[in-house]
């Protein structure tokens, strides 16, 4: 943790140290030399890289903290609960079913105890303890989790009622009749699309008794599917996958448009961020590629202040204009036409998770190479629930 915070307070130097060279070379025509330009984005650079060495370092001191904590739990009460009864999948007779069935080639024995999780498309349920597992290795991996609201469905399409417009008061004159202004109701529908991997052991190590296999496969569906989500959540066109926030069909609304098709203005934010309502300003985000932070790092507002500020407290985010910014690879990058930057409320985004993952062991694939496929799959859908919560900035057309 000291170091963290050693790294933060350097990281917050070191830019400091940036802007200032930056305006001490500035001319009157508000440029620099290509030469003092080098010299900044060498600052710059050392900057990004003192950030990546900070989140590296947040992330082993999340893995610590849970290699700290115990390995068994003591059984309290009941298996868990699932509408009134309890979830066999909770027990520890299917766990221990369930990982002999995976790691054995030959798990006839352990069958009937599996018959509860078993799926019709072949394999089975994971259990309820690795399942949670499989959650907690998602949101690590796929940014958008953490902002998004998470409800969990046992079947079916979820039905979501959405105030479609709202009624409003109205002056009245003494005794005068009152008119009607009722709310009118619609409802949004989350459905269940399938995301699917597949992940390869070699024999050797699926019969080393110390290889951690569900660490290993929640480390991998974890990658694999949270950033095959995180992409959807963001660009997803809704056929087959969630329908991200960008798609012209059910994304976010249109806050401003850039006037070039490379660059954006400190004016250009400003208007985004008064073109979302004031409710919604309140938990705010932007989310954009890194190249287009880069973009924004040398933009300041009308009082000379750079409106990116690098965070200096562990577990706090870099700020725009005083908003959290996170940054993710499957926001388009500053380019002709793109939705570049986002601003909003994401916790208007409903993600759907289908409960139940579902993993299934091949044995004969690849026999030959001597190993053993493993297909991992979940059911998940998304979708922005009030567009007008997220508002977009698109750069300029070609």
């Amino acid at each position: 943790m000291e170091q963290i915070l050693k790294l933060r307070e350097k990281r917050a130097k070191a830019w400091e140290d940036a802007k200032a060279f930056l305006d001490s070379r500035r001319g009157q025509d508000d440029l620099i030399s290509p030469e003092d330009e080098a010299v900044y984005d060498k600052m710059e650079a050392e900057v990004i890289n003192l950030g990546k060495e900070i989140e590296r370092l947040e992330r082993q001191a999340v893995i610590d903290r849970e290699l700290a904590q115990a390995t068994t739990m003591p059984i309290k009460n009941a298996p868990s609960i699932e509408n009134g009864k309890a979830n066999p999948r909770a027990t520890k007779e299917y766990n221990d079913a369930f990982w002999k069935a995976i790691r054995s080639k030959h798990g006839y024995e352990v069958m009937n105890a599996l018959q509860i999780g078993e799926e019709s498309e072949g394999g089975y349920l994971v259990p309820d303890e690795f399942e949670r597992t499989l959650v907690q290795a998602l949101e690590e991996e796929n940014v958008f989790r953490s902002l998004a609201k998470v409800i969990t469905t046992s079947s079916g399409d979820r039905k979501i009622p959405i105030v479609i417009s709202k009624g409003e008061a109205t002056w009245v004159d003494e005794e005068g009749p009152i008119q009607e202004s009722d709310d009118s109701f619609g409802q949004a529908f989350l459905s269940a699309h399938k995301v699917a991997t597949m992940i390869k052991v070699s024999e050797e190590l699926l019969n080393d008794s110390a290889f951690d296999l569900p660490s290993y496969i929640a480390t991998e569906f974890g990658r694999r599917i949270g950033n095959k989500e995180e992409e959807a959540f963001f660009v997803g066109d809704g056929e087959g996958k969630p329908t991200g926030i960008f798609d012209d069909d059910g994304g976010g609304e249109l806050g401003t448009t850039a006037a070039s098709a490379t660059a954006v203005t400190f004016d250009e934010i400003f208007d985004l961020f008064y073109s979302l309502r004031a409710p919604y300003r309140k938990r705010a985000h932007f989310v954009m590629n890194d190249s287009t932070v880069k973009l924004l790092r040398k933009l300041k507002d009308n009082n000379g202040q750079y409106i990116w500020q690098p965070s200096v407290a562990v577990g706090q985010p870099d700020t725009i204009l005083s908003r959290p910014l996170v940054t993710s690879p499957y926001v388009p990058e500053a380019k002709a036409g793109e939705k570049a930057i986002a601003f909003g409320d994401f916790g208007y985004y409903w993600i759907a998770d289908r409960q139940g993952r579902n993993f299934k062991r091949l044995n004969e694939l690849y026999a030959v190479t001597g190993q053993v496929g493993f297909i991992a799959t979940q059911r998940v859908d998304g979708k922005l629930i009030l567009p007008e919560s997220i508002k977009y900035l698109q750069m300029k057309a070609s």
